[in-house]
């Protein structure tokens, strides 16, 4: 007889994704209640249901259900949920899961830098030496055309989800159409080598001001959606999102030297 247990859940970004995980399981009458900051879900369901519930998600977007890992205080003060320390009988084990929570949340990113990253080394090979320099052009030349192409893919679902942290177009909709276009531009000018100078100050000053939104997002502990990548990626809103655009800062900065 299934009992109601209290599961961890990812891929929730915004009170939509919750939407869309409550109506996906509904349709399986499946009852749920998902917590107020998204990570966790109480589902009354057995064991073996754990997959088919998982694969349903996937359709309905990047969202995945796991045992949570409870302890024993927890669950006695809590006696609605099943306690499941048995799973993992070694405290270190949570390691491996934290790491496979990271990759299963930001695995189109990494795998997006790490292609931008292996593609801009090849280009060194092909030169016959390594110039700093000319890895960072060509890498930041990668890096926009490459995320430009994913935001223009959903130009009006980007604009609407950058607006709800950007500084700029909070106040002016229409800069979160544009944007796409400016980071095409950057990318195409790093590629052709275009007037360095004015395009690493440009840039400099663009994701500068990009990463003051996204700090205070971070900062405040909005749950919303990071557009990085466009609206095709359910990314949350992290410090992984300021990493990625101080390094633009930094790179950018480093070139004008």
């Amino acid at each position: 007889m299934s009992r109601l247990q209290l599961f961890s859940i990812t891929g929730l970004t915004c009170k939509n994704c919750a939407t869309k995980v409550k109506t996906a399981l509904a349709s399986q009458k499946i009852m749920s209640e998902i917590s107020e900051d998204l990570t966790k879900i109480s589902l009354n369901i057995q064991p073996n249901q754990l997959l088919s519930l998982n694969a349903i998600l996937k359709k309905a977007g990047n969202y995945h259900i796991s045992p949570l890992l409870e302890s024993s205080q927890n669950v006695a003060a809590n006696n609605n949920v099943i306690d499941t320390s048995d799973e993992i009988s070694d405290k270190n084990a949570t390691k491996p899961k934290h790491l496979l929570h990271f990759w299963s949340v930001y695995q189109p990113l990494i795998l997006v830098f790490v292609y931008i990253l292996l593609v801009t080394l090849a280009i060194e090979y092909a030169n016959g030496s390594f110039n700093l320099h000319r890895f960072m052009r060509h890498f930041m030349a990668g890096f926009f055309l490459v995320f430009s192409f994913f935001k223009l893919l959903d130009l009006s679902g980007f604009a609407k989800s950058y607006a709800m942290y950007d500084l700029l177009a909070k106040k002016w909709p229409m800069y979160g159409f544009i944007y796409p276009f400016i980071e095409l531009a950057l990318g195409a000018a790093y590629l052709l080598a275009y007037k360095p100078v004015f395009i690493n100050s440009i840039t400099l000053f663009v994701m500068l001001f990009s990463s003051i939104g996204v700090i205070l997002a971070v900062l405040n502990k909005q749950k919303i959606q990071c557009a990085c990548l466009g609206t095709g990626f359910n990314l949350p809103m992290t410090t992984v999102t300021i990493v990625e655009d101080l390094t633009m800062v930094a790179m950018a900065a480093w070139m004008l030297i």
